[in-house]
């Protein structure tokens, strides 16, 4: 691929690092969602159900793709 402002090609090892970041990012919020709502729940002995959403739809969707991925490839 080549960028026309820049002029330089972009290759499979830049599309794997940025699949790697975006993967490490995600996984990233999970946990830290899922943090802030153990956080809330064990200090401030109060019940945030959105960071609760937030990390258990992350998690569902990765385990989603891990099955339909292990399934179809």
């Amino acid at each position: 691929m080549k960028l026309p402002l820049l002029g330089a090609t972009i290759d499979e090892r830049f599309l794997q690092h940025r699949l790697r970041s975006t993967s490490l990012g995600g996984k990233a919020a999970g946990v830290l969602a899922i943090a802030l709502f153990l956080y809330h729940l064990l200090r401030q002995h109060a019940c945030r159900w959105e960071l609760l959403a937030i990390g258990a739809t992350m998690v569902a969707v990765k385990l989603a793709a891990m099955a339909w991925y292990h399934f179809t490839d």
